[in-house]
C-alpha cells in the first residue's frame, strides 16, 4: 500500500489563516495528514477535533496522544452534535477533505476500487448501511440508470444499467471485478486514460455513502459553528461536490435581504460569509507526486460578524434529492 499523502496540505492550512491558540475541526481525519500538520502549527492552548465515519480512520486517530486533540467516530453531517458533546460552542476553522481516502481505495476488502478484486461493499462506515452489492441486487433498472447518470455523470448510463440488469439476472454481482467487467463490456469508448468503470464506481460510492447529502448537511453546521473571523476550507474531488460548496459559499456571501424589498446600498446588511480568494488547484509537482490530487479543488470562506438568522441559513442550505435512498 502506498503512503498516504494529504492533498493541498499547505494551501489548506494557509486558507484557514490559523490562530495558534484557536479551536479547529478536521471534518475528515482519514489518516491524519491534515490533523497532524494542524497540531504542529497550533499552540499548547489550542483545540483540534477530528471527525471520521470510518472505524479504521478513528483507530488511526486514537494513536495521536495529544491533550489538544479529540477524535469522534461520526460522519461530518453530525459536526454540530459532536461539538456540542465536547462542550465547544465556536471554532476558528473547519477543514473538510471530501470524498474517499487513499487507504480506502487501496484496501481490496473495502470494495471501492475496480483495480483491486474484492467484495462489492463501498461503505465508508462498514458497520452500518447497505453495501453496493445489496443495493444492486434490489434496485430497478430505471433507478440504476438515474443513479449512474446523476452521480457518475456517465453518458452511457442507459447501456451500463441495462448490462448490469442482465448480468445480475444470471448471477449475483458481489465482487468488484464482476461489476468492472460488465461495465467495460457495455461501454464502447472511453476518454483516454480513464477506465470504463470509473464513473459507475463513483456513482455507486456516492449513493451508498450519501456523500452529497452529507456535504449539504455539513456546510450550514460548519457556518453556524464558526466564530467571527473563523474560516472554512473545503477540498473536493469531483464536480458534484464542488458545485455544492461553490453554491453554498455564494449564497452565504450575499446579504440576507427579502426579495423585491428596496434598500439603499448604505443600509445593506452584512453577509455571514466572505469568500476568500479563488479556487485553488494542486501544482503540477503535487499531481506528479500524487496523481489522486489531479482533480482536487480547494475553496475557502471567512465568517463575518453578521448575525446568522436560522431562517436565512435554512434557505441557503442545499439538500440534494436522495431519490435512490435505501
Amino acid at each position: 500500500m502506498s503512503a498516504h499523502r494529504a492533498v493541498l496540505l499547505e494551501e489548506a492550512l494557509t486558507a484557514l489563516a490559523l490562530k495558534p491558540g484557536g479551536a479547529y475541526v478536521d471534518a475528515t481525519f482519514g489518516r491524519g495528514g491534515h490533523s497532524r500538520a494542524l497540531l504542529e502549527r497550533l499552540a499548547p492552548s489550542a483545540r483540534l477535533v477530528a471527525l471520521d465515519r470510518d472505524p479504521q480512520a478513528i483507530a488511526a486517530a486514537q494513536e495521536i496522544r495529544d491533550p489538544r486533540f479529540s477524535a469522534v467516530h461520526a460522519p461530518f453531517s453530525e459536526l454540530g452534535r459532536a461539538l456540542a458533546r465536547l462542550g465547544i460552542e465556536k471554532v476558528d476553522g473547519v477543514l473538510a477533505d471530501l470524498g474517499v481516502s487513499s487507504p480506502q481505495l487501496e484496501d481490496p476488502a473495502r470494495g471501492f476500487s475496480f483495480r483491486h478484486p474484492g467484495p462489492l461493499d463501498m461503505r465508508m462506515d462498514p458497520t452500518r448501511g447497505m453495501t453496493a452489492a445489496e443495493w444492486l441486487a434490489k434496485t430497478t433498472e430505471k433507478e440504476l440508470r438515474e443513479a449512474i447518470a446523476s452521480y457518475g455523470e456517465e453518458r452511457f448510463a442507459k447501456q451500463v444499467a441495462k448490462a448490469i440488469a442482465a448480468a445480475r439476472a444470471r448471477e449475483p454481482l458481489v465482487r468488484t471485478e464482476q461489476l468492472a467487467a460488465v461495465v467495460a463490456e457495455a461501454i464502447p469508448t472511453r476518454e483516454r486514460g480513464q477506465d470504463p468503470a470509473t464513473r459507475t464506481f463513483q456513482a455507486l460510492r456516492i449513493l451508498v455513502n450519501r456523500e452529497l447529502e452529507e456535504v449539504a448537511l455539513m456546510l450550514p453546521q460548519a457556518l453556524s459553528a464558526l466564530a467571527p473571523g473563523g474560516r472554512i476550507a473545503v477540498i473536493s474531488f469531483h464536480s458534484l461536490e464542488d458545485r455544492l460548496v461553490k453554491r453554498f459559499f455564494a449564497a452565504a456571501s450575499r446579504p440576507d435581504v427579502p426579495e423585491n424589498l428596496p434598500i439603499r446600498a448604505s443600509e445593506m446588511p452584512q453577509a455571514p460569509l466572505t469568500i476568500v480568494g479563488r479556487v485553488t488547484r494542486p501544482t503540477d509537482t503535487e499531481v506528479s507526486a500524487n496523481p489522486r490530487a489531479r482533480s482536487a479543488k480547494l475553496r475557502a470562506a471567512e465568517r463575518t460578524g453578521a448575525r446568522l438568522d436560522p431562517a436565512f441559513l435554512k434557505r441557503i442550505s442545499e439538500h440534494e434529492p436522495d431519490a435512490w435512498r435505501s
